[in-house]
């Protein structure tokens, strides 16, 4: 398991609509499904859905389904994967292509998540009875309907894009999944 980062007692509240939320679909024993939606569905969306899904597993919370999506469709970035990988995670590729399709695994015995770009209403991700969960302000700003979402819940990060090409890219894109990780964790924590 990854280093857990102390999470501000700001920055719980602002988790608090999640937490709510999931407790309330674990109380009457209803599937938790998470679509995490960004602009581009090509970094902190995945990173969100991928952690998610590990903290479901981690502290056995079961029927929990994490998608992601975007509002544009692009690729999921390479560094996003190698991020991953630095995290102990297998990647696969299925597809190869513009949008390449990748099988993600986080123990040898865990089915794959498929990480892929795709637009939040995808054929592959939920049509109702979802949270939509905004990972960025441009996302929760440009797509003011989420047909069939039960409830929508900004949880913004700061995009690790704004390091591409530079020096500090890996160790930023660390950062953001260290983050991400550690609300992910803090979130299923509070499951009872």
């Amino acid at each position: 398991m990854v280093q857990i980062l102390k999470i501000s007692q700001e920055r719980m509240i602002f988790l608090t609509p999640l937490v709510d939320y999931m407790q309330s679909k674990l109380n009457i024993d209803e599937n938790i499904n998470l679509n995490f939606i960004c602009t581009h569905n090509s970094r902190r969306s995945h990173l969100a859905q991928i952690w998610a899904q590990v903290a479901a597993a981690y502290y056995n919370i079961p029927k929990v389904y994490c998608y992601s999506g975007g509002i544009e469709v692009t690729a999921l970035y390479p560094q996003v994967l190698e991020t991953l990988r630095q995290a102990g995670f297998t990647i696969h590729t299925i597809v190869q292509g513009s949008n390449p399709i990748y099988g993600i695994k986080y123990n040898e015995n865990s089915l794959p998540i498929l990480g892929y770009s795709k637009k939040y209403d995808d054929p592959f991700n939920p049509k109702a009875d979802f949270a939509a969960i905004l990972t960025c302000s441009q996302a929760d700003e440009n797509c003011p309907l989420i047909t069939g979402a039960e409830v929508r819940i900004p949880i913004t990060y700061e995009d690790p894009k704004v390091a591409d090409g530079t020096i500090h890219q890996a160790s930023i894109y660390q950062e953001r999944s260290l983050q991400i990780a550690s609300e992910m964790l803090y979130i299923f924590s509070k499951m009872k």
